[in-house]
């Protein structure tokens, strides 16, 4: 499937790879230095979601239908954990 793309998209597929990796890069920057907890949350989700993103990427990329169900229960245990974390900040416990 990948040979399928005109050699325009997969340089456009291959740019936004890179560029969600730097972003990614720099969330992770954020998770270590951030000031407050909750920046930490956010950067924490914020990487989840760029790593989704690199997964369809890279399905699109390759032609690898696996790499998107990866993504879709990274997804899945992504949001899980943005909501875990957050119920632990707020209210000190996650189950009650």
């Amino acid at each position: 499937m990948a040979s399928e793309f005109p050699a325009v998209l997969m340089t456009v597929i291959d740019a936004a790879l890179v560029i969600a990796s730097a972003v990614t890069l720099l969330a992770a920057y954020r998770v270590i230095l951030g000031p407050t907890v909750p920046d930490r949350v956010v950067a924490l989700d914020t990487i989840a979601t760029n790593v989704v993103a690199i997964a369809i990427l890279f399905a699109l990329r390759t032609g690898e239908g696996l790499f998107v169900t990866v993504s879709l229960v990274l997804a899945i245990i992504g949001f899980i954990s943005t909501i875990a974390a957050a119920r632990f900040i707020t209210e000190g416990d996650i189950i009650e």
